[in-house]
């Protein structure tokens, strides 16, 4: 069972008013670290679920999409070797206080959490009175939030999301990030 977790960093106005002014696919696949990841006590996404961050203030689009990501973006190598810190702060500043799992190779932060926007409602149309964008080289509209665990359903839909990166439920094999081969690159950016 995959669940779906929304995070509502805005409110469901702004998402409203957004969508009102029919925003464009400007900024999709721009790096956006989740707000969740501000805080110290937590663990980290799941592969499994998708994460749909809405009010974004770092992206054009206001909405930052995690599909099928595990960890924190900021701590690509989890904390099993070293401490995981709150982005933006000084080195052993503000250490994550629970463990972190390291990231997937093949769905790294680069593949799986950046800026999008919805392109499609649930059922997969563009014709229901809401704005939706359009993908622009490169992304695909793929459906992804078909059940909504909260009374917010504007956010079911399909996504863009990068060519090549979907996601399959008979593939949730992980090999994990290892700093020592530095396979999932730096945190720089995120």
């Amino acid at each position: 069972m995959i669940r779906k977790f929304v995070a509502l960093s805005g409110t469901a106005v702004l998402l409203g008013s957004l969508s009102a002014l029919g925003c464009t696919a400007s900024g999709v696949g721009d790096p956006c670290t989740p707000e969740s990841e501000y805080k110290p006590d937590f663990p980290g996404f799941s592969q499994k679920e998708v994460n749909v961050e809405s009010g974004s203030f770092q992206c054009q689009t206001r909405v930052c999409l995690v599909n099928h990501f595990q960890g924190r973006t900021t701590c690509p190598y989890g904390n099993t070797d070293k401490a995981c810190k709150i982005p933006g702060t000084a080195e052993g500043s503000a250490p994550v206080s629970v463990p972190v799992a390291p990231s997937c190779v093949n769905r790294n932060a680069a593949k799986s959490v950046y800026c999008s926007c919805r392109c499609a409602d649930v059922a997969g149309r563009t014709d229901d009175g809401a704005n939706y964008c359009k993908c622009g080289d490169g992304f695909t509209c793929t459906q992804l939030v078909t059940a909504i665990e909260t009374a917010e359903r504007g956010l079911t839909g399909a996504y863009c999301i990068k060519a090549g990166t979907t996601y399959s439920d008979t593939d949730d094999s992980c090999l994990k990030c290892d700093s020592t081969k530095n396979d999932c690159g730096s945190v720089t950016g995120r």
